[in-house]
């Protein structure tokens, strides 16, 4: 039978009794909190809900930064037969209303005053809503602190040591555990119904399939939002049930210096992270002196070689294994050593991990395990392994996991991880789920005759050329984003005569190159206008293009200056572009790219 999220917990304080389950910074020191803290936190929170009239199935929301306390509050919620409801910090009052109106939320724990302050912008609005409680200790008219909350729970915990445990006791697998709100790409977001069973399934098959290994001596940086089933499932759940120790990162602008300082043996990351390490190491390369430019060549390609004679099950030879011992001693260890030196599982997921990021990684002696689902799925739909990893792919289906590619390409999937449904949105269910049970994702992929599953776009971004050429803009963007001038590009063409792209430049880069060609210091709006500039970027798409087809090849781009944001309403809070608005936005520009032909 599958073990709640009550259960997980604590099987994990009582099996592992740890002097650091989990790890904050306060100041500038690493402050360990045991599996006894851990759970006395827990406890008094729990309790301390109760005293504030919460009952079994109402809601709690969150709405703050990876901290203890957001452990604390998520857990506390969950014995007590709660719902959680994750709410972004980088949401905007007006988005936090809509999601405490729907799910009906009785109380919000908030992280610190300002994001308590935009609870009570709109409180009055939000009829469900009884008590906001703020982690910090700051005093904020209106709202409690979750020291004061814990206070009274301490209090009845005196007269009942066992009472959170009894009530642990009582949760059902069926129980709904969570709502998560999707990002709302199009139209209003749909609360996520996920139950105990749905992520307990997902949380004991990916705690064996990938995080075998690992165990009470290993440890992991929490730095993606606990608000996304990712981060939650993997980074807090599947740690708890492994004994791992979690450190929770300072902020996303502070994970490299945190890296370096928790030395974490698990990094659990999206695609942009790995961005942005793969592109400080180009970068530092492309600065080097001659001499050191050709050993890192040297090295990269020798770990390269290494990597794709293990992706073929091929052993490398003697001589390229005394040149992998020297390149490694010599460069890819120090490129690892940037991410804290100790990994030994990398895991990717949240968006497609392109395949240059892939190979180089692997190259430097850390294979990126990709894997693919969506909040519907709890996440994990498919995954690569330690043992089983196939580049290029999201690896094979997890076990329990049925997945069917329809008809038009589309995959669907069916199984205990499939969502309960969303919130209050029988009709969008309907839409979802069929009959026989199976979730279709909107993604289309494939699976190959060894069983490993690839996607090729999401199916309603395809783009149909007037022409009636289908183009996956998808791949294509996330080959043009490894390039050094491009921060986001996002093509556009539909029922037109060609491709065309909106493209964000990596402008510290641009401007940089833009000088060595002789182009005079400016703004970025002047910038993105100047012809050379618009011709080296143009020059760079082509260079990164040599292998599509023609029709997929983009004829004109248009620089913009600046960067897509959340608060423009142009990026999802997991920082997906919102493909519609972008093109809604930006219409009269790409109007302009098809006024005269290619």
């Amino acid at each position: 039978m599958t073990e709640t999220l009550s259960e997980i917990f604590y099987r994990s304080v009582d099996q592992y009794q740890k002097p650091d389950h989990l790890k904050v910074k306060r100041g500038k020191i690493w402050t360990p909190i045991s599996s006894a803290e851990f759970r006395t936190a827990v406890e008094e929170v729990a309790a301390g809900f109760e005293s504030l009239g919460l009952k079994p199935a109402e809601r709690v929301a969150i709405l703050g930064e990876n901290r203890p306390e957001w452990a604390y509050a998520d857990l506390a919620a969950l014995c007590i037969r709660g719902t959680v409801v994750t709410i972004y910090p980088s949401l905007p009052p007006n988005q936090i209303l809509y999601i405490l109106k729907d799910s009906g939320a009785r109380i919000v724990v908030a992280s610190n005053p300002a994001q308590a302050e935009k609870v009570l912008s709109v409180k009055s609005d939000a009829p469900d809503l009884q008590h906001v409680i703020v982690m910090d200790d700051t005093a904020v008219f209106g709202t409690q602190s979750l020291a004061a909350v814990r206070e009274v729970g301490r209090r009845a915990l005196a007269l009942d040591k066992d009472l959170i445990r009894r009530r642990a006791a009582t949760v059902r697998p069926d129980d709904l555990a969570t709502l998560i709100y999707t990002s709302g790409t199009t139209g209003d977001p749909k609360g996520v119904m996920l139950t105990h069973a749905n992520l307990g399934s997902n949380i004991a098959t990916c705690a064996q399939a990938i995080f075998a290994i690992l165990g009470p001596a290993d440890s992991v940086l929490s730095f993606l939002p606990l608000c996304h089933v990712f981060e939650r499932m993997g980074g807090q759940f599947v740690m708890l049930k492994r004994g791992v120790t979690i450190a929770y990162a300072e902020a996303f602008d502070k994970v490299p210096q945190n890296l370096a300082e928790i030395k974490p043996t698990i990094l659990i990351s999206v695609p942009r992270l790995y961005e942005k390490v793969m592109a400080k190491v180009r970068d530092k390369v492309a600065t080097a002196p001659p001499l050191r430019k050709r050993l890192f060549a040297f090295a990269e390609a020798t770990g390269r070689a290494v990597f794709e004679a293990g992706q073929r099950g091929e052993k490398p030879s003697p001589w390229l294994a005394f040149k992998y011992g020297l390149a490694d001693r010599l460069v890819l260890a120090k490129v690892r050593a940037g991410l804290g030196g100790k990994i030994k599982i990398a895991v990717s997921g949240g968006a497609a991990l392109p395949k240059e990021i892939g190979l180089f990684f692997g190259a430097m002696g850390l294979p990126v395990l990709e894997g693919y689902g969506l909040t519907e799925t709890s996440p994990v739909i498919a995954v690569n392994t330690p043992w089983d990893n196939r580049q290029g792919s999201v690896g094979k289906v997890i076990g329990g996991v049925e997945v069917t590619i329809a008809t038009d390409g589309e995959i669907l999937t069916r199984g205990p991880h499939v969502m309960r449904g969303y919130f209050n949105k029988p009709e969008a269910t309907a839409e979802v789920i069929d009959k026989e049970g199976y979730f279709h994702t909107g993604d289309i992929g494939r699976l190959d005759a060894d069983g490993y599953l690839y996607i090729t776009d999401r199916k309603k971004d395809l783009i149909v050329t007037s022409a009636g050429k289908n183009l996956a803009p998808q791949p294509i963007e996330n080959i043009l984003k490894t390039h050094p001038l491009i921060a986001e590009i996002v093509m556009v063409g539909n029922a037109r005569n060609y491709p065309t792209a909106l493209v964000v430049p990596n402008f510290e880069n641009l401007s940089r190159l833009a000088g060595e060609n002789g182009v005079a210091k400016a703004s970025r709006e002047e910038l993105v206008t100047n012809p050379r500039v618009i011709e080296l970027v143009e020059h760079a798409i082509a260079s990164m293009s040599k292998d599509l087809a023609q029709y997929e090849k983009i004829k004109k781009i248009t620089l913009l200056p600046i960067e897509f944001s959340i608060d423009a309403g142009e990026l999802t809070p997991t920082l997906k572009v919102k493909r519609r608005v972008v093109e809604a936005k930006y219409k009269d520009l790409i109007d302009r790219m098809y006024a005269h032909g290619a």
